[in-house]
């Protein structure tokens, strides 16, 4: 399947999401519309040399709609958009979150895959300024991707794939799972755990510099260092912790990580979290 012969509607087109992938997709060539609501989100697009498309006029008779909205509206929008939808159509969120939560306005006849950037890895042997600069991903550096199907057909799935790969580009490899264990992976593996951690590291740093009174420049040295070695003998098994470290880290575990934590990986958890994050009273589906 080429994405040439495609026609993408990408709604939201304007915002930090949409921005990236319609970066991308203006690189090929598929028909590709772009629409964008706000008056800021307009001037955006047209920032990147685009022309920008009402919504109705954009989606309709589009093989691919990407809802490059926040979450919190995205049942919203899916409410407007769907109705204008060709049957066989595929709509493309790029976060599990409203699609777990029973949320997307369901039509027969259309298909809805959720599709989400894995970012560079840590792990990636980066070659050019350009790859050392995109810590994000979609521009220089390679990354993975995360996507579920919710009918599991083979052959949306391979349109799905091939839209992707060039909106999140350049793409390592497509990885498929369930709408649950994607929203399992996000929000709760990235988000309530490794994103909760990055933010107590920062705070980790600013105690040590501002109430320990250690100059920072000799802080940052030692932990971004360390961070690193932490973080390739846990996930990789290089360089193994000292007896004394591993003394010093059942300790730190003892003060600062509850006996339960793993109860964050129950469904209850999982669904007060995206409750949470959405804004809603309760999961729909």
């Amino acid at each position: 399947m080429s994405i040439d012969t495609l026609t993408i509607a990408v709604v939201g087109a304007g915002g930090k999401m949409g921005q990236r992938v319609s970066n991308n997709l203006k690189r090929t060539d598929a028909t590709v519309r772009y629409a964008e609501n706000s008056p800021a989100g307009r001037e955006r697009v047209e920032g990147l040399g685009l022309e920008v498309t009402p919504t109705a006029e954009a989606v309709t008779g589009a093989d691919v709609v990407i809802l490059a909205v926040p979450d919190i509206v995205l049942g919203a929008v899916s409410e407007e958009v769907v109705p204008l939808l060709d049957h066989g159509s595929i709509v493309v969120t790029l976060d599990p979150a409203a699609a777990y939560a029973g949320l997307l306005h369901q039509r027969e006849g259309i298909e809805y895959v959720c599709a989400h950037p894995a970012h560079p890895s840590i792990f990636l042997q980066r070659t050019t300024k350009e790859e050392y600069a995109d810590t994000f991903g979609g521009v220089a550096a390679p990354q993975h991707a995360v996507a579920a199907v919710e009918s599991g057909k083979e052959d949306v799935r391979a349109i799905a794939e091939t839209v992707i790969r060039t909106m999140y580009a350049p793409v390592i490899d497509v990885h498929w799972v369930s709408v649950k264990q994607l929203a399992i992976l996000e929000p709760t593996l990235v988000e309530t755990i490794a994103c909760m951690i990055g933010e107590l590291l920062h705070e980790a740093l600013e105690e040590t510099v501002n109430t320990a009174g250690v100059p920072r420049a000799a802080a940052e040295a030692l932990f971004h260092g360390h961070i690193q070695v932490a973080l390739v003998n846990a996930l990789r098994g290089d360089h193994p912790f000292s007896d004394a470290c591993h003394i010093a880290m059942g300790h730190g575990r003892e003060l600062i990580v509850k006996d339960d934590w793993k109860r964050v990986f129950d469904d209850a958890v999982l669904d007060e979290t995206i409750t949470k994050m959405l804004k809603i009273d309760a999961i729909k589906r």
